[in-house]
């Protein structure tokens, strides 16, 4: 058994009500548009053969309605010809048409009804339809976007990560001491033109390494000189 067991049941539901209640709204709501789509199906087939009918009493009312008049110019000429006992009977057959007109013309009433009744359920149903499929695709992107979440928090929280972080701090380490060597040799010593370009190219060469070592932790290749 689906979801909705009669056809009232699913123009008449809330879907907000049923999927708050729902342990699985995405399948629930799967389940919904399936069930709606099959009953749409089923609808639209019942209104089909009521068109049809409609159609067929149309046909016999116009066909009763034309032996009415085909009656009525019987009797009247039976009695211009003073057959007053055909016109009699030409006028029984008349209200036997006539009564036989209004069974019809009740039933095609009756079948008009049914039918204008059935376009506003079919109008409700595609209504609730429509909203079952944009929840579904408010589901799905709300499952995707958590899912994408869900992928990034683990990495995040990977061993990998963690220990890249403390490869990069100990690098990081390695480049403080090479800096703290150099300044060392520097204490002291007068600050003279030599000095200020030994200076420079000590500084020159801690950079290159510095950038040497950023870049194999990134894991980007290294660029050329031309580049630099």
């Amino acid at each position: 058994m689906g979801i909705f067991t009669r056809f009232s049941d699913i123009v008449n539901s809330n879907i907000n009500a049923i999927l708050d209640k729902a342990e699985d709204p995405e399948k629930i709501v799967r389940l919904m548009i399936q069930e709606m789509e099959d009953t749409l199906v089923e609808v639209r087939s019942a209104a089909a053969r009521s068109i049809a009918d409609k159609k067929d009493l149309n046909r016999k009312l116009e066909s009763l309605e034309g032996e009415l008049l085909d009656w009525g110019d019987k009797a009247e000429l039976a009695m211009r010809k003073g057959r007053e006992d055909l016109a009699k009977a030409a006028l029984v057959e008349k209200s036997r048409v006539a009564a036989a007109t209004d069974v019809l013309k009740q039933d095609y009433l009756a079948v008009d009804e049914g039918l204008a009744k059935l376009n506003e359920d079919i109008a409700r149903l595609e209504s609730k339809l429509q909203d079952a499929k944009g929840r579904q695709k408010a589901l799905l992107a709300r499952h995707k976007t958590a899912n994408s979440r869900l992928a990034a928090r683990r990495k995040i929280y990977d061993y990998k990560i963690e220990d890249a972080i403390v490869r990069f701090e100990q690098y990081a380490r390695r480049i403080d001491d090479v800096e703290g060597r150099i300044e060392a040799y520097d204490l002291g010593l007068p600050k003279d033109l030599k000095h200020e370009f030994a200076g420079l190219e000590a500084e020159e060469s801690v950079q290159k390494e510095l950038s040497d070592l950023k870049r194999r932790v990134s894991g980007k290749p290294e660029q050329s000189a031309k580049a630099k």
